[in-house]
């Protein structure tokens, strides 16, 4: 039999993966696979998964949020561990897990894994650091970093968006330049997004980017009035198109260098980024998944 680790957060979402512990050990052995769990906790952290990793191994099984996948993601490129992927949805968003069509119900989820075949997807990369779904500065990009895990937990993505709107009267002009082949932006921005996937806090702002294309997704919400703020996040709430939309910069590419000398951290998936200055790029075919409907 085949064997797939199992690496899941115990504490991601509503903390329910654990009591599905027997479903996955039961579906995969119906699939001739074991199932070999990793626990991640403090005293365990994601790197030693690895440590028994060799070619008896089929896949990496990961339970949790965009922030414990991203986290397995980094860990195996360190290792250089080329084996696919596959996703549980069991955090709080699970913005990546949703785009490519995973069930939230955990036996659907092992059977579309078990009956599916590898497809290569893209990568995004900052610094030196990957990310799945969405890398962000700007207003906003700390809240899942300053929230009460409580909260987090409890009213799930409601907590996002109730974090967001104490953050309105705090709104200030931020000062950035960004270079890649097809835009040059040297102004005041309030927030940017550069996409991999299509959705943060599953609202979907980038509607049009493939998760296979080689390209990223930017969008750069300019610095302007409250009332044409208002409107463009009215438009996504809406998840209406962002394109040709007043106060709003979209575009796609591979490659983009970001400077910034305002006192804002980066968000990679809910998870602190790197300091700026930034060089984002676009790793084609970075990593094969399984179970992915795209």
């Amino acid at each position: 039999m085949k064997k797939v680790k199992f690496i899941y957060n115990p504490y991601s979402g509503e903390k329910t993966i654990a009591s599905d512990l027997d479903k996955i050990i039961m579906i995969h052995q119906e699939y001739e696979h074991t199932i070999v769990p990793y626990r991640i906790s403090n005293e365990h952290p994601i790197s030693d998964a690895f440590s028994d990793i060799d070619n008896s191994y089929s896949y990496i099984l990961i339970a949790g949020g965009d922030g414990t996948i991203d986290s397995v993601v980094n860990d195996m490129k360190k290792k250089n561990i080329y084996l696919p992927i596959a996703i549980l949805p069991a955090g709080t968003a699970n913005d990546f897990a949703n785009y490519i069509g995973m069930p939230h119900d955990v036996g659907d989820a092992c059977n579309q894994i078990l009956k599916s075949s590898v497809v290569n997807v893209d990568l995004g990369k900052i610094n030196n650091k990957y990310f799945m779904n969405v890398a962000s500065t700007g207003l906003f990009t700390d809240i899942s970093q300053k929230m009460d895990m409580n909260l987090k937990n409890t009213i799930g993505k409601l907590a996002y968006y109730v974090k967001g709107i104490e953050q309105l009267p705090n709104f200030r002009k931020l000062k950035i330049k960004v270079v890649s082949e097809e835009v040059f932006f040297d102004g005041n921005m309030y927030l940017m997004l550069i996409f991999n996937g299509q959705t943060a806090g599953n609202l979907k702002f980038a509607y049009n980017a493939k998760v296979d294309d080689g390209l990223l997704d930017v969008i750069i919400i300019k610095a302007g009035t409250m009332k044409n703020i208002l409107n463009i996040f009215i438009k996504m709430l809406r998840n209406e198109h962002l394109e040709n939309v007043e106060g709003i910069v979209y575009f796609k590419t591979n490659r983009l260098e970001i400077e910034c000398f305002e006192d804002i951290v980066t968000d990679i998936d809910g998870e602190r980024g790197p300091d700026f200055p930034l060089v984002i790029e676009c790793v084609k075919s970075g990593i094969s998944i399984l179970g992915a409907k795209i």
